[in-house]
């Protein structure tokens, strides 16, 4: 947060007191970005071991501080280094200073000690923070005291304080603020995944819709049931069931199994090597089982989002998340395409 000065830490320490009290709201509420919703994480760009952390921090109010936005603030503040330690004093992944850190922290990553220099616990207290501070300016937009984005004023919020924020009616011009907000829009391209399509049909959309609710769970082997997860995550088939069914609003109920799934619903494309399937032919919310070549049993399945990519829970040790299907891995094994709905 590369705080300006004990006067702007004062400043932010009298305003939080107040935004703790709000904090359960915030993470309920929707918002605005620099430019719309917030966006998605980018598969492959945060280091695997901080990836599920980013997810979660960025769950916490998605409409507003999305992964994308929590990737983007690490990477400014601390150049994904967990030991960093600033001029100022300012601590761990995601900088905090001594005063701040006891409002925001927690034991997340249960290892008995709270710290920021804990990947898990420094991640999910900026996560909470941020969420605070764009509850904190949208009120100060509504009262017509700023003007501005709520993230680019949350921003801005995190570098100097609310209190700044509040004093200069806006993004701070202190020669160091909006330097920090310019460089986190930069940096939150390089994170952000391209939009999911929305054209896939009305089920296709809630098929989407309930999955993407899921980003970020662990992978587990025979996890999800038509609640959610089960074990604390999913497998692939447990996903593509639990969105089936949230979609079809309890009318469509598949089996849990990769194999199973592959073979109901109505075909669309395949069996066929991806490097032959037409991803035109194919609408979001589709289902794609996967075959290794010249293999009869389907091994793996996920939805499909549009624009070439696939949402799924991928394997042990890795989390629900989205794919490229641009990859020689998956133009070598055999597709089967199938809707429902």
């Amino acid at each position: 947060m590369t705080p300006r000065g004990s006067a702007t830490v004062a400043a932010a320490g009298s305003v939080l007191s107040v935004v703790g009290l709000v904090l359960g709201l915030v993470i309920l509420g929707g918002g605005d970005s620099l430019a719309g919703a917030a966006p998605r994480l980018r598969a492959g760009t945060v280091p695997a071991e901080y990836q599920p952390w980013v997810l979660k921090a960025g769950g916490l109010c998605p409409g507003t501080v999305g992964p994308a936005v929590i990737a983007a603030q690490i990477d400014a503040e601390s150049g994904w280094d967990p030991a960093a330690v600033s001029p100022a004093g300012a601590q761990g992944l995601s900088q905090f200073m001594p005063g701040t850190w006891p409002q925001w922290s927690a034991d997340d990553d249960g290892n008995g000690r709270v710290s920021p220099f804990d990947a898990g616990d420094a991640i999910m207290a900026q996560g909470r923070y941020m969420c605070a501070l764009a509850d904190t300016v949208r009120g100060y937009l509504q009262a017509g005291q700023v003007q501005g984005t709520v993230l680019e004023l949350a921003l801005a919020a995190y570098n100097a304080g609310p209190g700044a924020v509040r004093a200069a009616g806006g993004v701070p011009h202190n020669g160091e603020t909006e330097v920090y907000v310019a460089k986190i829009r930069r940096l939150m391209a390089q994170y952000s995944a391209p939009a999911l399509a929305s054209n896939g049909g009305p089920f296709g959309t809630r098929v989407i819709t309930a999955a993407r609710g899921q980003l970020g769970k662990p992978y587990v082997w025979g996890g999800g049931d038509v609640n959610g997860p089960t074990g604390g995550g999913f497998d692939c088939s447990g996903l593509v069931l639990y969105a089936v069914y949230q979609a079809s609003g309890g009318t469509i109920s598949l089996p849990h199994l990769a194999d199973a799934q592959a073979r109901l619903g109505r075909p669309v494309a395949g069996p066929a090597p991806g490097s032959r399937i037409n991803l035109a032919a194919l609408r979001p919310g589709d289902i794609i089982a996967f075959a290794d070549a010249g293999a009869g049993r389907f091994h793996h399945i996920g939805i499909y989002v549009g624009h070439g990519q696939l949402l799924h829970a991928p394997q042990t040790g890795d989390v629900v998340k989205v794919s490229s299907l641009d990859t020689p891995y998956w133009a070598g094994q055999t597709w089967q395409v199938r809707r429902f709905g």
